[in-house]
């Protein structure tokens, strides 16, 4: 008959100080996580519009027309609700029926300002693209549209840049002294 020996595990003792550990360094890092995901929501957003942008002006060479990128919002001034690549082909600024969607992004997670800094800065806000691929405006094709799309979150800044022929860029203004524009949302 075997006798019974000592058991292996831990005491009560025991648990409450891994877990006291354990909380303290998840009240550690918690803050460090937090800015974490601020940053990469940062970062897909910017990469997400950035794309959207390039889609559009891909489109616009590709089909040789006129295609627009706009905010999602009623009003057409919140980015943060969305955006659609589309013909319009009913010209009247928003994506609707008798248009021809080319993409559509969902709303942007809670947090994300924007700053529009285009010429013709009142909403509705728009970036449109030509045929030749150039940045223009609603009333007029030719007419070159430069400007700054600003993302702000978590204290974190990207902009869009787009130029007088119409190319893109993203840039950190952290890393970028070429990287200009608002301060802060407007």
């Amino acid at each position: 008959m075997r006798r019974p020996g000592p058991r292996g595990g831990f005491t009560l003792l025991e648990l409450l100080a891994v877990l006291a550990i354990g909380a303290a360094l998840l009240a550690v890092a918690l803050p460090d996580l937090h800015a974490l995901i601020r940053t990469q929501q940062l970062r897909g957003a910017a990469s997400d519009l950035y794309e959207a942008i390039g889609l559009a002006r891909a489109q616009a060479i590709a089909r040789n027309e006129r295609i627009r990128l706009a905010p999602r919002d009623p009003a057409g001034a919140d980015w943060a609700q969305g955006w659609t690549v589309f013909a319009d082909r009913d010209e009247d600024g928003v994506a609707g029926p008798g248009d021809d969607i080319i993409a559509v992004h969902g709303p942007l997670a809670p947090g994300l300002a924007f700053h529009f800094g285009f010429t013709g800065p009142a909403p509705p806000y728009y970036i449109a693209y030509n045929g030749a691929g150039r940045s223009c405006s609603d009333s007029n094709s030719a007419a070159a549209r430069p400007g700054t799309l600003s993302l702000f979150h978590g204290g974190a800044i990207r902009r869009i840049k787009i130029n007088m022929l119409g190319r893109a860029r993203m840039c950190n203004p952290a890393r970028d002294d070429q990287c200009d524009g608002a301060l802060g949302p407007s």
